[in-house]
């Protein structure tokens, strides 16, 4: 089987468990495979991304104050069911998002990408590197015994995931937690990544539109980077998961 069919598999193979729109009926998750992405250091092309996301960001912070941004407070709203200070543990679109007023990070071309679309478009958005992937995401509610590695002041660490905190998993074990709080350097993107696993998580109020325009918008300015570059997408709501 070749890589595109093994990232196909992975992709229509993905599920979210039915206990995670119990706890939000509304949540929905956009998946996107993107393949044949030529690395490179961030460019014009990015900081352009990137400005216009800040652009974005602050015009929406002269209507509301961070935490009333629509798709932000939805989060804050979720992350409280399942225990979590939204305060304390932010999840990624409100980390990234309070970055704006002193410059969003350049990290190098993808991911400066990616942070801009999450910005621009307010949804949360991580990536995950396809050939460090074992096998197709699920996302689920975690027991309490799951273990995650992680560093903590450089160090490598592991914990264990709280009970009932959202965790999106492969076959070799978490992922990312807290839904899209924080993910694991296992499967994290680097200078080197050339096959993607996106996913960008939606809550109400963003519509499924909204939620296509983001991903086709990445996948755009993926493709500008070369002819090469593939992509391909699925969304799983309530209706349409495989649990």
């Amino acid at each position: 089987m070749s890589g595109t069919q093994t990232a196909q598999k992975s992709l229509q193979d993905a599920r979210v468990a039915s206990e995670i729109f119990e706890l939000r009926p509304d949540y929905r998750a956009l998946l996107m495979v993107v393949e044949g992405i030529p690395p490179g250091p961030s460019d014009d092309s990015s900081e352009a991304l990137l400005r216009e996301a800040e652009n974005c960001a602050k015009d929406l912070l002269l209507k509301y104050p961070i935490t009333e941004f629509p798709h932000i407070a939805a989060w804050r709203e979720t992350y409280k069911s399942f225990g979590v200070k939204p305060q304390k543990n932010r999840n990624s679109l409100e980390a990234l998002t309070r970055r704006v007023e002193n410059g969003l990070p350049r990290i190098n071309r993808l991911t400066d990408i990616y942070n801009a679309i999450s910005v621009k478009h307010q949804i949360p958005l991580g990536g995950e590197d396809l050939d460090k992937y074992n096998g197709s995401p699920y996302l689920t509610r975690a027991s309490g015994k799951e273990p995650f590695s992680t560093f903590s002041g450089g160090e490598p660490q592991t914990e264990l995931a709280a009970p009932g905190e959202p965790i999106w998993c492969d076959n070799t074990g978490i992922t990312c937690r807290r839904w899209n709080w924080r993910q694991g350097p296992r499967t994290a993107l680097t200078n080197d990544t050339t096959r993607v696993l996106f996913i960008l998580d939606a809550l109400e109020p963003l519509s499924n539109d909204s939620l296509t325009r983001a991903a086709d918008e990445l996948a755009s300015a993926l493709k500008r980077l070369s002819p090469e570059v593939q992509a391909s997408y699925r969304i799983i709501g309530p209706q349409t998961s495989t649990e």
